[in-house]
């Protein structure tokens, strides 16, 4: 590919001081900031950037093009998800021909019978630009109906009802929530989370009653510390409606008799810094997975007298150093725990009478995760399981006999064959001697261990997320022209456990980065990967990954890919008036302290350019974005054309209609997609 011939648009610069602790930075882009969206001068200067991308990539549009094309062509275009029992009916979602959007369904048995359309997401979406439909609730009596939707990416639900066995929508319209909607047992009650339009923040639980307008809901609780998360849920037996509360480090929870609705929520356990919990409830017990004096978490019973004081919990499952506890399921006669050791997933059976067993699984690096268990009378158990070779797959595990039973494996078209491609797990030792987990797939064919591939890595490392090794349809496209597509589970998740993510957060933020960076030298030094043909791609925190990488050591790199990336963070997390900033205190630091103010300083992808070279580099993000703001990367890419002293491309592509998850829909999101590749493989070229 020749070099960029046309000119980039050059922002204009507007000086504006920022001083804190006695520290002053100039932010010349800072005007860039529009919480309204409808500053002209900033939209003509994205649509700028929009077509000056459009322009520089002109000569990858075929192949971008024959990528899409290729992806698209891997997916079955009529298919169906598995039907799932819950209460007197089989639920499941279908997609057709060349729909964007599934459609959900319902029928009084597994084949189909008497099957009923419940919400059609293609038709509700053909008017709008953008379309997510969030929740569907279905009503205690299974004859009413909620659903939310989001139209502009800003994950800001409308909540609408509908009749089932009238087949009418009611007048009811619930504005501004997270999305979610639990019903009481009454069948005309519910509950629903209310947002902050400033923040974006759920903060407030509101209790509807059908035929009732909005604005006569009341209040029954109100969080007023801003770090805290909002959702709502049931317990196991559908006897309680909870509000769960979660910050980085601390949760919460209230509980109210789901068959009364109209009494007060009450607080299950009294709030304590630093205790994270989670709480379900099934009969007479009530089951907490807790990390109480246990960095991994461990397993607690008890009643509806004890529960209010954890000195009178029971132990069920005792803590151990080297095993995660990620969550417990509950079925009337066993339960069933995830937990994570060495970095892997396993599902460990613990029946009410009995000796404790585990599901196995035989790849050398998967993921696995519990199915749709809506049913808490059964000795049926489905999970979901993929691996780097392996197509997603629903099983069956019988608990009573041991059988395993593949009930769907998602069909993969174009000519793939598991067989051609291989997967390995390997640690790395980083810089300060701690081993690092990596996952690498690539074509058995084109992969030779002498150092010739291109490299693909990705990474994340916050919020104790752990990415971990599934199928990816999209990765074939790279696999299948040489390339080695490496996971580097760096520090920030919790793939070791709880403290890996303790280790790559606030004050040893730093870690993340040097992990990234040290499993690309450690790849390329082991002969998976070409030193000069290294690509890497991250989004969101991993765009502050992308974002920090580059800025310090930027020569091992030939390209990357940044995806609605968080690159302000200082600049952020100062303003408590921008969405989820306080939220993320316990994550990143509070730079209101001079301490965290200097971690954050030292690392600030935005406040770190520095006049040096820089690989090519693609940014993206959604102008809706809630989670990370567009002017983030668009004060980034100014601010880097500004210093760079480079030639490579750096390219900024906005969409105007989506928020933080791209654009909606099946085949819409694959376009970015093939944009991306396209950049990496087009960049082999030169």
């Amino acid at each position: 590919m020749a070099k960029q011939q046309l000119s980039a648009p050059i922002a204009e610069k507007k000086q504006h001081q920022l001083t804190h602790h006695q520290h002053t930075r100039c932010d010349n882009y800072y005007w860039m900031r529009d919480d309204n969206r409808q500053d002209p001068q900033i939209i003509n200067h994205l649509k700028a950037e929009n077509e000056y991308c459009s322009q520089v990539l002109a000569p990858q549009k075929e192949l971008q093009d024959t990528l899409f094309n290729e992806l698209k062509d891997r997916i079955v275009k009529d298919d169906s998800t598995v039907p799932v029992k819950d209460g007197s009916f089989w639920y499941h979602s279908e997609v057709k021909g060349d729909d964007e959007y599934a459609s959900y369904y319902r029928a009084t048995s597994f084949n189909g019978n008497n099957k009923q359309l419940l919400v059609d997401a293609n038709e509700l979406a053909k008017e709008h630009e953008y379309y997510e439909l969030g929740e569907i609730s279905i009503s205690y009596d299974e004859q009413l109906m909620a659903y939310s939707e989001d139209l502009d990416g800003r994950r800001i639900y409308t909540i609408r009802f509908f009749d089932l066995a009238n087949q009418s929508y009611f007048d009811d319209v619930l504005e501004n929530t997270e999305g979610q909607l639990v019903w009481a047992n009454d069948n005309k009650t519910c509950f629903y989370v209310k947002k902050d339009l400033k923040t974006l923040l759920g903060y407030q639980v509101f209790r509807h009653i059908l035929g009732q307008p909005q604005s006569e809901d009341v209040l029954v609780y109100e969080e007023h510390d801003t770090s805290f998360y909002m959702g709502l849920g049931k317990s196991r037996d559908d006897s309680l409606i909870f509000i769960d509360l979660e910050s980085t480090e601390t949760s919460d929870c209230y509980a109210l008799n789901a068959n009364t609705p109209l009494e007060e929520f009450t607080q299950l356990v009294p709030r304590e810094d630093k205790h994270e919990f989670d709480i379900d409830k099934l009969g007479d017990d009530y089951v907490i997975t807790s990390n109480w004096q246990a960095v991994n978490f461990r397993v607690f019973k008890a009643t509806a007298v004890t529960i209010g004081n954890k000195e009178q919990w029971q132990e069920i499952i005792a803590h151990r150093d080297n095993v995660l506890i990620e969550g417990i399921e509950l079925f009337d006669t066993f339960n069933i725990v995830t937990e994570r050791e060495q970095g892997q997933i396993r599902f460990v059976i613990h029946p009410h009478q009995g000796d404790a067993f585990t599901l196995e699984f035989s790849d050398p690096c998967f993921f696995a995760s519990l199915g749709d268990n809506p049913e808490h009378n059964t000795n049926k158990v489905r999970i979901f399981y993929s691996s780097l070779t392996t197509p997603s797959s629903l099983y069956e595990f019988d608990i009573a006999s041991g059988t395993k039973t593949q009930l769907k494996q998602e069909q993969v078209l174009g000519g793939f064959d598991a067989n051609n491609y291989a997967s390995e797990r390997l640690f790395v030792t980083a810089r300060d001697g701690i081993k690092v987990p990596v996952s690498l797939v690539y074509h058995k064919d084109k992969f030779k261990k002498d150092g010739t591939n291109p490299l693909f890595q990705y990474g994340y490392g916050a919020y104790g997320i752990t990415i971990d090794p599934s199928f990816s349809g999209t990765a074939l496209s790279l696999l299948d022209r040489g390339f080695v597509y490496a996971i580097a589970h760096i520090r920030g998740s919790e793939m070791l456990g709880r403290h890996w993510y303790e280790q790559g957060k606030k004050s040893n933020k730093q870690n993340t980065f040097n992990d990234f960076v040290d499993v690309t030298k450690a790849l390329t030094d082991k002969g998976y990967g070409d030193k000069d043909k290294v690509f890497a791609s991250g989004g969101s925190a991993g765009g502050l990954l992308m974002g920090a990488v580059v800025n310090q050591a930027p020569e091992q790199y030939r390209a990357i890919g940044c995806h609605v990336p968080f690159l302000d963070v200082l600049t952020t997390m100062l303003d408590e008036s921008i969405p989820l900033t306080t939220n993320e205190y316990d994550e990143w630091g509070n730079p209101n302290g001079k301490d965290d103010y200097q971690t954050i300083l030292a690392y600030s992808p935005y406040d770190n350019i520095k006049a040096q070279n820089y690989p090519h580099i693609l940014v993206t993000t959604g102008f809706h974005d809630s989670q990370v703001q567009y002017w983030e990367p668009m004060k980034w890419v100014a601010k880097m054309r500004e210093f760079k002293t480079d030639d490579n491309l750096l390219v900024f592509k906005t969409d105007m209609d989506s928020g933080h998850g791209g654009a909606s829909g099946r085949f819409k999101s694959l376009k970015e997609k093939a944009l991306e590749i396209a950049f990496f493989v087009s960049l082999l070229e030169n």
